[in-house]
C-alpha cells in the first residue's frame, strides 16, 4: 500500500500521480509533500497542503460522527478512504483533536486502554450542519486522491519493466549473443515503444 506520512506525506511513486494531482489542483511534486501546514514543501522549500485551513479538523469532525474514533484510527481512516495515498501524521491529528475537545465539538469517551476516544458532540454536529458544503467538498478530495492514485498506479508497469530488463540481461549476456540477435531485439523493443504511444 502506497503512503504519504511524516507531517502530511511522503513520496508516490509515478510522476503521473503527481500531474495528475496538479491538474485537479492539489500542487505537490515527486518531491513535494501533501502537508498539514507544517514541515517543507516541494522544490525550493515550497509548501503544500493536503487540506485548507481547518478542512483536517471537519474531516475529522466527519469521521467520529459516523462512529467514536482513537487517533490512530481516524489516521487510518483517512488514509484508507484517500487509496491509501495519503495519511496525516499523528503530529497533525491529535492537536486538532484537543481542538476539537477545546471547540466543544467532540467530547472524549472512557475506553479501554490509553486511546483517546473521540465522539462527537452536538454542538459537533451542528457544526457539520451548518459547514455541510465545505465538508462536503474536503470529504470528496479524499475519494478525488483515491481515484488518482489507483489511475496511476504504476506497480504493474514497474514490474514488467523490471522483467524486461532481467530478460534483456540475461539473453545479451549470453556468449551466442550475434549481431543478428542484437538486432532482432532491437526490432521488438521499437515495435513495443509505438504500440504503447498509440495507446
Amino acid at each position: 500500500m502506497r503512503h504519504m506520512h511524516s507531517e502530511g506525506c511522503g513520496h508516490h511513486e509515478g510522476r503521473g500521480f503527481w500531474q495528475a494531482m496538479k491538474e485537479r489542483g492539489f500542487g505537490g511534486g515527486p518531491r513535494g509533500r501533501f502537508d498539514g501546514g507544517r514541515g517543507p514543501g516541494g522544490h525550493g522549500g515550497e509548501r503544500r497542503r493536503m487540506f485548507e485551513t481547518g478542512e483536517l479538523r471537519l474531516v475529522l469532525l466527519k469521521l467520529i460522527e459516523e462512529q467514536p474514533r482513537h487517533g490512530y484510527d481516524l489516521i487510518r481512516e483517512i488514509e484508507s478512504r484517500s487509496g491509501g495515498a495519503y495519511a496525516p501524521s499523528p503530529g497533525v491529528v491529535y492537536p486538532t483533536m484537543t481542538l476539537l475537545i477545546d471547540m466543544g465539538l467532540a467530547e472524549e469517551q472512557i475506553s479501554e486502554g490509553p486511546r483517546k476516544l473521540l465522539a462527537i458532540s452536538e454542538a459537533g454536529r451542528q457544526h457539520l450542519l451548518e459547514r455541510a458544503d465545505e465538508v462536503a467538498i474536503a470529504m470528496a478530495r479524499l475519494t478525488a486522491l483515491a481515484k488518482v492514485s489507483e489511475q496511476t498506479d504504476a506497480a504493474p508497469v514497474r514490474r514488467a519493466m523490471h522483467n524486461l530488463k532481467s530478460a534483456l540481461q540475461e539473453r545479451l549476456s549470453q556468449d551466442n549473443v550475434t549481431r543478428d540477435i542484437q538486432l532482432d531485439v532491437a526490432r521488438i523493443l521499437d515495435e513495443a515503444a509505438s504500440k504503447i504511444e498509440r495507446l
